[in-house]
């Protein structure tokens, strides 16, 4: 089958612009001069990178990727090429804060972190929220914990029920995992799974110090609240029919994708993991 630039197959890059084979030819020859100014290797290049990405990536992270490959071609290259292939990342929705039970007699611990969202060392705060994913059986209710330092997720649990032990479970996770020193903040909003008595002690066994965000103030726990949102606009798939396939759709995204491949902005366009190897 002929192929465009040796790249791709002309029906599949028909299907990729959703037109007829003819259009796509006349398509192929008005913007051919375009694209003969730049390297078919770097162009493949950005395709495959955005499609390796659920096509999640948009001109930042393509951009960052492109320049540890192909130095010479800068930002009006790639902008270019994602235009001329109809490359576009997803788009952010609007930030909507899952509605917190706080009415509850629970003790509310003071805000030790007052938005002071970046940290110097690892396991000096760890930031945790809970939101909702739609299912047949009701709500999946998925509880995260991250490190403020690198922005990694050391800890999740997702379950049936918005309580204590689905927080106690996540945290339990980052406890294996990291080892956390003596004196930890773990700060999270005011919800009553946050401020029982059942999550209290558990914090205070393991000589983690709590902090509860203000009242109703939802931006005092913005980066959980960041990675919620990311985390739905990128997944894959947005209902689930049994609780072990969003298990493992969550899984692959957080613990394979996330944490490991994901370029992320605040730590300077690299994966959590890739950013604490480098310090350390």
């Amino acid at each position: 089958m002929e192929t465009y630039r040796g790249l791709f197959s002309v029906k599949s890059m028909a299907r990729l612009f959703n037109v007829s084979r003819s259009r796509f030819y006349e398509y192929l020859k008005r913007r051919k001069n375009e694209l003969d100014k730049y390297d078919p290797e770097f162009v493949k290049f950005l395709y495959e990178t955005w499609k390796r990405h659920c096509e999640n990536y948009g001109f930042l992270r393509l951009f960052r990727e492109s320049k540890k490959l192909y130095p010479c071609y800068g930002a009006r290259s790639v902008r270019k090429v994602m235009k001329l292939c109809k490359i576009k990342g997803k788009q952010e929705k609007r930030f909507r804060p899952f509605t917190t039970d706080s009415r509850h007699t629970g003790r509310i611990a003071p805000d030790l972190v007052g938005r002071g969202f970046k940290r110097s060392s690892k396991n000096e705060v760890w930031v945790s929220d809970v939101t909702y994913l739609p299912s047949s059986l009701g709500w999946l209710y998925l509880c995260v914990v991250l490190d403020l330092y690198s922005r990694k997720v050391v800890g999740w649990s997702l379950g049936l029920r918005n309580d204590s032990q689905l927080v106690k479970s996540a945290l339990m996770k980052g406890i294996e995992l990291r080892n956390p020193p003596k004196g930890l903040i773990f700060h999270s909003d005011r919800g009553s799974n946050y401020c029982s008595e059942e999550t209290r002690k558990f914090l205070i066994a393991n000589k983690i110090r709590r902090s509860n965000s203000r009242k109703a103030n939802c931006w005092d726990n913005a980066v959980s609240e960041s990675f919620f949102s990311t985390l739905k606009r990128e997944i894959q798939y947005n209902y689930f029919y049994k609780l072990e396939d969003a298990k493992v759709t969550l899984f692959d995204y957080i613990e394979v994708y996330y944490n490991r491949q994901r370029l992320h902005s605040f730590i300077g366009y690299v994966s959590p993991v890739e950013f604490e190897e480098q310090v350390a």
